[in-house]
């Protein structure tokens, strides 16, 4: 997957701002987001034009082709398919270099039959994530002008899978004799656990390698931290790698949140191990992006006057709804997430234990984060929080 350094950054820091202010089980995508925020950049003028070029991180001259960019490496990358949809009335007219900078088969029509439109919509939405995500996300009205959506799915198989287990974990808010559907997994890679020293606090990072270089980054922060700051910190260690002390490398005894290095004895001699812990997990989410259009560029673009996007078109248009669904699922073969974003326009006997073995247990027995992200460029393409594990049911066992 081919993406300047220049998108990854300003796709990764849209991605740590959104976390940042993230509360409660939750799964976005700011790689969904980006790209349309980018294209509305492009069309926008005045305080509009500044405050998108803001939050896509780059002039707003430049953010139309980093978009088009974007939305090719996405949806030729193994295990990813990425969509743009573009839905105008047939009496607004679009500028033609505006409407020609997005992908050809974009545009569809609104009819203003909002029942018609709307399963259009929601087919729309369901197809391009394979059925994760069904319905489109946004408020559909008569006043409807244009409707701009992405949708961005993505399915991983781990290269090495857990294996399912009850699990009922000891202690903290998990802990309350609830039965959880447990993964474990034992592997001699001690490396693909660290902990780190964030500014925040310490944070426990395990990278789940999938296939086609898509992987699973959980992060688990010390007791007190809130989700905002264990996801930010999992960001930022895409890059600030010499903060994360590897396996192979910690001491023994409890020496990051759930980690444990140990000395064991054993049947038979053995090499160093890795043991983890986890559980499996569904999240879902809606986010109503104009309940923090500061944070998106969208605060001048949602008042109802004219001149925003006059390279759009000539028409007055205005930000009526911005909103995202997503959803990831994380089991014991691997893991899938998909994000439709769309914004609308108006106007884990005895024996003889001869041999000491070390053990690093990995334990994420409380609410932790996690990001999906591609191996070689580490642009995340969805984060979340994990509040409520799956339950255990006898079907699963």
């Amino acid at each position: 997957m081919r993406v300047t350094n220049a998108t990854i950054r300003a796709v990764n820091g849209l991605t740590a701002r959104w976390a940042g202010v993230a509360e409660g089980g939750t799964v976005l995508s700011a790689a969904g987001v980006w790209p349309l925020l980018a294209f509305l950049a492009d069309g926008a003028a005045g305080r509009a034009r500044e405050e998108l070029a803001d939050a896509v991180g780059m002039p707003a001259d430049r953010a139309a082709a980093a978009a088009r960019e974007l939305l090719a490496a996405l949806g030729s990358a193994p295990g990813l398919d990425s969509a743009l949809g573009l839905w105008t009335r047939r009496t607004l007219q679009l500028h033609e270099r505006w409407r020609s900078g997005l992908p050809t088969d974009a545009h569809g029509v609104l009819t203003g039959d909002l029942l018609a439109d709307r399963n259009a919509l929601d087919t729309w939405a369901a197809e391009r994530t394979g059925g994760l995500v069904e319905k489109m996300p946004v408020k559909l009205t008569d006043a409807a002008e244009l409707v701009l959506a992405s949708a961005l799915a993505m399915r991983t198989r781990w290269l090495r899978p857990f294996r399912e287990t009850p699990w009922c974990p000891e202690g903290g808010p998990w802990g309350e004799g609830e039965v959880y559907l447990g993964l474990r997994r034992s592997s001699t890679l001690l490396d693909r656990v660290g902990v780190a020293d964030t500014p925040d606090g310490h944070v426990t990072e395990l990278r789940v390698y999938g296939t086609g270089a898509l992987d699973v980054h959980l992060v688990l922060g010390e007791e007190g931290m809130t989700p905002g700051q264990v996801l930010r910190a999992g960001v930022d260690l895409l890059t600030d790698r010499d903060r994360v002390v590897p396996g192979d490398r910690l001491p023994y005894g409890e020496v990051g949140p759930g980690v444990r290095v140990t000395k064991v004895r054993a049947m038979r001699p053995a090499p160093p191990t890795l043991d983890v812990t986890t559980a499996a997990y569904e999240v879902r989410a809606s986010h109503d992006l104009l309940e923090r259009h500061e944070l998106f560029g969208l605060t001048t673009a949602r008042t109802a006057i004219p001149g925003h996007f006059p390279g759009v078109s000539d028409f007055p248009l205005c930000i009526d709804s911005a909103q995202q669904a997503a959803v990831a699922k994380f089991g014991a073969l691997g893991f899938e997430a998909a994000a439709v974003s769309a914004m609308a326009a108006v106007a884990g006997g005895i024996p003889e234990l001869r041999w000491v073995v070390t053990t690093v247990d990995a334990v994420f027995d409380r609410p932790f984060a996690f990001l999906a992200v591609h191996r070689h460029t580490r642009l995340v393409l969805a984060a979340g929080w994990v509040t409520e594990p799956v339950p255990f049911t006898g079907s699963q066992w």
